[in-house]
């Protein structure tokens, strides 16, 4: 489960069930990123064993079967059978094809920029940096290469083949007006956002070890992605200045961004290799609370509150979706929130600071952290509402 991106206090639940329906009298544990220490209890002798978890990845179709192996175990169950279905859960085959993952991912580049402000141009350039970076990535990473270059060369490469694409765009007469929006766009796919709601869940769950771990995990991999989107941008010298959105009628507006968020939620979720009907509900989730995100904005709602309700929905559904449907809740939280990541304010933090312009960096900074500390929020409100 750790392995596969699960929580840690969610890991601890299902080992405890799954121990003592093998008749363990009690289970101690402590967690990390990278290993588990597990104390066991039967008849008055302990044993003591560690296991190391290996590198962190995300496979929501894996968390699944796993939470319904523990659950469907019955007492008394022999060790044997749990091993031999844990060896089937985990030579299964990826539920999605390496080409239907890169294209969907360049789709989902693609209705980034849409939702960024962008028009075709940036668009279809940046579906195809996103596809490009995906497939170096995954090249990379069956060759099992150190996570945070794979990272960092796959931005590298989004960005650059971005900027490659509209040059040539441009050369044939196409017009580039929102340009950054189509840029920050290709690379949004490397946000981790598996390792970093899973550190903010643990934290409220007091799994401070894993937790902390997590996240230091998520914050190195996001600077990777950042030097590999700064060497970009010093090279090409990219401006940053902000263009006027598109002016298009209002429900044609509203359409479209219902199509771009259903397009992105489930490209994500298909690349966390969740399911196809949680492909599906994702994808509905996606456009209710990224739909209601930017209509509060619309409205005159500032963006980190905005962000908070969206992600506070998101929270709601996968806590039902998970008591009613048995879904893993990491499986429906993830994906929709990552599209409603500032990507713009970070992008153009990089671009300032390269420059030296401190002052409106850190601006740009302050206006990111507020709304990605906000979509934090949202997530940790519906917790609330979970089992005690």
């Amino acid at each position: 489960m750790l392995r596969a991106g699960n929580t840690a206090s969610r890991t601890r639940e299902w080992m405890d069930v799954l121990a003592r329906k093998l008749g363990c009298d009690g289970l101690s544990l402590s967690l990390s990123l990278d290993g588990i220490i597990a104390t066991l209890r039967r008849s008055g002798v302990e044993a003591t064993r560690m296991r190391e978890v290996g590198a962190p990845g995300a496979n929501a179709s894996r968390l699944a079967a796993l939470e319904q192996l523990a659950k469907a175990a019955r007492l008394g169950v022999a060790p044997r059978e749990v091993a031999s279905r844990l060896a089937e859960i985990e030579s299964a085959k990826p539920a999605y094809s390496t080409a239907v993952i890169v294209g969907g991912i360049g789709v989902a580049s693609s209705a980034f920029a849409f939702l960024n402000g962008a028009a075709f141009p940036e668009m279809a350039a940046a579906a195809i940096g996103g596809a490009s970076g995906q497939l170096l990535r995954w090249w990379l990473s069956h060759r099992r290469l150190n996570q945070f270059g794979v990272a960092a060369l796959a931005s590298l490469t989004a960005s650059g083949v971005y900027v490659l694409t509209a040059a040539l765009m441009a050369r044939a007469g196409f017009e580039f007006a929102h340009y950054p929006a189509g840029f920050i766009a290709s690379v949004l796919f490397l946000v981790p956002g598996f390792p970093m709601i899973a550190g903010l869940f643990d934290l409220l769950r007091h799994e401070t070890v894993a937790g902390v771990s997590r996240l230091a995990y998520g914050v190195m991999m996001l600077l990777a992605v950042a030097f590999g989107l700064s060497i970009v941008v010093g090279v090409a010298g990219i401006d940053v200045s902000r263009q006027p959105p598109l002016d298009l009628a209002y429900p044609l507006k509203l359409l479209l961004r219902a199509i771009a968020s259903f397009v992105a939620g489930a490209a994500f979720a298909m690349l966390f290799a969740s399911s196809r009907h949680t492909v599906l509900a994702v994808g509905l989730v996606a456009v209710v609370a990224n739909g209601l995100r930017l209509g509060l904005a619309d409205l005159g709602m500032m963006l980190a509150p905005a962000a908070y309700f969206a992600t506070l929905v998101i929270g709601l559904v996968a806590l039902l979706a998970d008591r009613r449907f048995d879904v893993p809740r990491m499986a429906m939280a993830v994906a929709p929130t990552i599209i409603m990541v500032p990507g713009l304010y970070a992008f153009e933090t990089i671009v300032l600071l390269n420059r030296g312009d401190m002052l409106d960096a850190m601006k740009a900074l302050a206006a990111c952290s507020f709304i990605i500390g906000a979509l934090a929020m949202g997530l940790a409100t519906a917790r609330l509402f979970g089992p005690r």
